[in-house]
């Protein structure tokens, strides 16, 4: 039978500045290894530490630009995009631009502390 999820689960966010994270499906929410999908919102000036997750990272813009840093270069993301990231790639997001972002991330296997190997800072 289908299950409906009511509503997330608020994750702390990493990073320079507070970022709101809604986790609908994963570890957290619905207690699942496999998939995780999360609605972020992020103001200007936001960025996290680099990382190099085991995942994979699926992630839609719904507003403004998120810029993903990786080492091929930087892409940057706007309203309407989306973009993939592979298990193991180097990457670093973040939202200079006036208003922030708000963007949906999904994941496979679902995002966990012990699989983003994030930067030391």
């Amino acid at each position: 039978m289908p299950r409906l999820i009511e509503q997330p689960t608020i994750i702390q966010p990493a990073g320079n500045k507070p970022k709101r994270i809604e986790e609908y499906a994963g570890r957290v929410n619905t207690t699942q290894g496999d998939v995780s999908v999360a609605r972020m919102v992020s103001p200007q000036g936001w960025v996290e530490p680099g990382q190099r997750p085991q995942f994979q990272e699926v992630t839609l813009v719904l507003r403004g630009m998120l810029r993903v840093e990786h080492e091929q270069g930087v892409t940057e993301v706007r309203q309407g995009q989306a973009i993939v990231t592979a298990p193991g790639e180097w990457v670093r997001y973040s939202t200079p631009e006036e208003g922030g972002a708000e963007y949906v991330a999904v994941c496979t296997p679902a995002f966990s502390m012990d699989t983003v190997n994030r930067d030391a800072d």
